[in-house]
């Protein structure tokens, strides 16, 4: 499946253990020759390097790869200053994003809203950087209404995004009703899934619970059964995660794009069974 929306996100490792394991990994999702891998950015710019080092890195082994840029915490000229050396070493593609601010942190920044850090990207850059923008099938936790969070998502691409990525979900229907939502709302740019394999209950429980990504009853309580099983909580995560991937892309989905969490197995194993 030569999907072009298909894409795999890590985070930049903070160890030089977590590097070489990084490096094991992406040798190994390469081999599913993905459109690109995204690199996410620690709040107030926290792994600002480490993002950057990754996503160079990743180019240096010939792949594509796109920094995740937040505005939390940023004035313009620490973002403009970002962006030129992003620039500079003909990175292309940027996820923009407004960003979670960290506890016990001070201000917003000069940005409080994702559509603000896209408008400024394109008055500075022109057309150089390919956008993605975060969207939110099962709404964004802060937002004040699905109302709400559908127009924030709207501006974000009329500000010049060229394409989103969801946040991760286990419901199908919950990404096809926010798609028909925001194409009744005049959006045309492709809306991809972001897919989180289940590989372990705890982990999932803690995410899910932060992002506001609803896990199914039924999904819950299964894995809740499996107690420490890990064995069973992955081969029935891998079932779950599958299916809905074939549901997404049958249903006419442009792509997906894989939360890794900076391993190869479950990505891999997901994908084998989707070509």
């Amino acid at each position: 499946m030569a999907n072009h929306n298909f894409s795999i996100e890590f985070f930049p490792p903070k160890t030089a253990e977590g590097a070489e394991k990084l490096r094991a990994t992406r040798a190994r999702l390469s081999e599913l020759h993905p459109k690109y891998f995204s690199v996410t950015f620690g709040a107030g710019g926290s792994t600002q390097q480490g993002t950057l080092d990754t996503v160079l890195e990743i180019m240096a082994a010939g792949e594509d790869a796109a920094p995740h840029l937040s505005c939390v915490g940023g004035s313009r000229e620490s973002i403009r200053a970002v962006l030129e050396k992003y620039k500079s070493h003909g990175i292309k593609r940027l996820v923009a994003l407004r960003g979670d601010l960290p506890s016990g942190y001070g201000g917003m920044g000069e940005f409080r809203y994702a559509n603000e850090l896209v408008e400024f990207v394109r008055a500075e850059t022109g057309d150089w950087f390919h956008i993605e923008v975060a969207a939110y099938p099962e709404v964004h936790p802060q937002a004040r209404s699905p109302q709400d969070d559908l127009q924030a998502f709207v501006r974000k691409v009329k500000a010049g995004a060229n394409a989103a990525i969801t946040q991760y979900f286990y419901n199908a229907d919950s990404y096809f009703y926010f798609v028909e939502q925001a194409q009744k709302a005049g959006v045309d740019v492709p809306i991809v899934p972001g897919i989180m394999p289940i590989t372990n209950y705890t982990q999932l429980m803690r995410f899910s619970d932060m992002c506001g990504a609803e896990i199914p009853r039924w999904v819950r309580l299964k894995l809740a059964s499996f107690g420490d099983d890990s064995a069973s909580i992955k081969a029935f995560g891998q079932e779950v995660v599958t299916e809905l991937c074939h549901r997404l892309l049958k249903g006419g989905a442009p792509g997906l794009h894989f939360y890794s969490m900076n391993q190869a197995a479950a990505t891999t194993a997901i994908w084998n069974q989707l070509v």
